[in-house]
């Protein structure tokens, strides 16, 4: 099977990639995995200053899945754009990169999209409007506020030609609505989901066992949510969708494809064994080839909400 697709202008040669703040800026990764065998990565989230992150310990299990609060740490915009920006353009040519930006108010997505323009090197943005540890000053995530959204993508894309990808949260009703909200605002793609806010209590102590109290919950536990989320939002969008959350198989990237994804990012899997999305990658093509199916697009979608399978009373 094909894995290579055109989106957003330019060429992705598998649809696996390498999720926000779980690979670094690509040289964290680059001795443990062949990155160029990759469709692209998103990187750290880029804040205005540097962030040190919450304090320890940042990440638990949670049954099946993890809790993580490690704050958005990163080195700030001026040395992403002194030292990483640099080392991408030198080492990550064969692939597609997506700067993952965050900020607490719209203001400072601004600031970071202009400071990074300044530099280029990369293929577009990932705005991160939905991380759990990080809310706008004074509410919720701006992905849980459709108007605060769009404030943030209509500044953004005043600012570049570059695709601007909306990373949604999962805690909400219904997301297609907010998925339509997206690409109402000038959105060019939507990833789906960002983790799930959880708490891990110590019973011994009584404590949570995260240094920062809550955080966010990834992991298989999280597939379901993902999947469904990409499904409604397939429903109420035309926009390339990237589906993120409890990918560690070839079986669970095609579960994302068939709801509707073009692309999906391994997160949580690559701390166990980094070489995850490179396996995945393979293991899709491999189910291609068992199935018949020529090239990644007729995979894309496949899924239809009406089709229900035999109860086991009847198939008797």
């Amino acid at each position: 099977m094909r894995l290579s697709q055109t989106l957003f202008g330019v060429d992705f040669q598998n649809p696996v990639l390498l999720a926000a703040g779980t690979c670094g800026f690509g040289e964290e990764l680059q001795d443990t995995l062949d990155l160029d065998a990759l469709g692209g990565i998103v990187t750290k989230s880029v804040t205005l200053e540097p962030r040190a992150g919450n304090p320890a310990p940042r990440l638990v299990e949670a049954g099946n899945a993890m809790l993580n609060s490690v704050g958005l740490a990163n080195p700030g915009l001026e040395r992403v754009c002194a030292e990483k920006l640099p080392w991408m353009k030198e080492h990550l040519s064969r692939i597609q990169v997506l700067l993952s930006v965050a900020g607490h108010t719209p203001e400072e997505y601004w600031r970071i999209v202009e400071g990074l323009e300044s530099v280029g090197g990369f293929l577009g943005y990932e705005l991160n409007l939905s991380c759990p540890n990080d809310t706008r000053l004074g509410g919720v995530p701006f992905a849980l506020d459709p108007d605060a959204l769009t404030r943030v993508v209509q500044g953004a894309q005043d600012l570049t030609d570059r695709p601007l990808l909306v990373k949604l949260a999962p805690n909400v009703p219904d997301i297609g609505p907010i998925a339509e909200a997206a690409e109402e605002a000038g959105a060019n793609g939507i990833t789906l989901v960002n983790t799930m806010p959880g708490l891990v209590i110590d019973i011994a102590s009584g404590s949570a066992t995260l240094g920062a109290g809550s955080g966010g919950l990834s992991g298989p536990a999280l597939r379901a949510v993902g999947v469904h989320a990409v499904h409604r939002a397939r429903a109420h969008t035309s926009i390339p969708l990237v589906g993120v959350g409890g990918v560690s198989a070839a079986e669970d990237a095609i579960q994302y494809l068939m709801a509707g994804a073009s692309l999906v990012q391994i997160g949580t899997a690559t701390f166990a064994d980094p070489r995850t999305a490179q396996r995945v990658a393979r293991d899709i093509a491999r189910y291609g080839e068992k199935m018949g199916i020529e090239k990644i697009e007729d995979l894309i979608g496949t899924y239809q909400a009406e089709h229900r399978p035999v109860p086991v009373s009847e198939a008797r």
